[in-house]
């Protein structure tokens, strides 16, 4: 028999030396939530606190494109472009707004002007100069590195210029698209898309222990404004696992779908939004986060039921534990212990 969850988690929790570090787990709709890390504890308990979840808001990101898509307002196959210019023709190749969330679009990580203004702040908060006009105007200038639809490459620029896309098209802002369509139905009540203040948001830490101000994302709002409490994300995990107890059936079902191949030898697929790799008697969903101080890992399986979010505050590195220990802990949990 496994060890019972609570254990599990807190085997995980001790494995990843951070000054705060929250692992919560949904099995079959039973959700187990631990804490722990070497900072004090401080008078709001981790587990309430928001968390910066980096580049994992691109899943909130592609949910929203797929319910434009599932409701008919917007097309996958819609020329970028000329959603935010109209008087702009598609071109032969255009890039399309799969393009943008499937990292396919041809555009580099960032944009090239991107990289001057950052340097300065780039420990700290390198998109909060970059403002969201500059990022229109960046990708609709951009020379393609290669042939939209021809290669993977992840791209921060790419989210965030859909984002702008999607707004444009709609003819409404950007948290407001995304939390009338995707925030409230789903009933995520303590996510937002701004810092709020030390009452509710953790604190990020460089690799040194020295705390982080907050992330300000300037235009990038797409690629990774998204702050959460632990259960918040459970409840966005648990409905990929329910799609059909959910307002957003079609969208949900459509972002578990594989589209393409990547990796050494293709031997992952990936969603529209999802890293999708094989595991143990099924497969696994998951994406991972990093700002200049908080680290994310938010995962799921259909095949046993499970949900696994991982949260530290330390910055991302090469030695950093929290990723592995969350993905081989995902990777091993099977239906009911019971």
């Amino acid at each position: 028999m496994s060890p019972p969850d609570a254990q599990l988690l807190d085997e995980a929790v001790r494995a990843v030396g951070a000054p705060d570090v929250v692992f919560a787990l949904s099995r079959d709709g039973r959700r187990t939530v631990r804490a722990g890390g070497t900072a004090p504890p401080a008078p709001v308990p981790r587990e309430r606190l928001r968390y910066e979840i980096g580049s994992a808001s691109k899943t909130f990101t592609g949910l929203l494109l797929a319910d434009l898509i599932a409701s008919g307002t917007l097309s996958g196959n819609d020329p970028a472009a000329s959603l935010l210019d109209p008087a702009r023709p598609p071109g032969r190749h255009p890039v399309t707004l799969t393009h943008l969330i499937t990292h396919t679009s041809g555009l580099p990580p960032l944009p090239a002007d991107f990289y001057p203004q950052a340097l300065p702040r780039w420990s700290t908060n390198p998109y909060a100069h970059y403002p969201p006009e500059r990022v229109v105007r960046a990708f609709l200038r951009a020379r393609l590195r290669y042939r939209p639809g021809t290669r993977w490459r992840y791209s921060n620029f790419a989210v965030a210029a859909l984002g702008h896309t999607l707004a444009a098209a709609t003819g409404t802002p950007w948290e407001r698209l995304l939390t009338h369509r995707v925030l409230r139905p789903l009933g995520l009540r303590d996510t937002v898309l701004h810092p709020s203040g030390p009452d509710t948001d953790a604190t990020g830490h460089h690799e040194d222990g020295t705390p982080t101000p907050p992330l300000l994302i300037g235009g990038f709002q797409a690629a990774g404004a998204v702050r959460a409490t632990p259960r918040d994300l459970l409840t966005f995990l648990e409905a990929h696992l329910r799609p059909d107890a959910s307002p957003l059936t079609a969208a949900l079902r459509e972002v578990r779908r594989p589209l393409l191949r990547r990796g050494f030898g293709h031997a992952h697929t990936h969603t529209l939004t999802w890293f999708h790799h094989p595991a143990e008697g099924g497969s696994m969903y998951f994406h991972i986060g990093a700002t200049s101080g908080q680290t994310a890992f938010l995962g799921f399986r259909p095949d046993s039921g499970t949900a696994l979010v991982a949260l530290s505050t330390r910055r991302y590195s090469r030695r950093d534990t929290l990723v592995p220990t969350a993905y081989a802990l995902l990777d091993s949990l099977e239906a009911d212990p019971c």
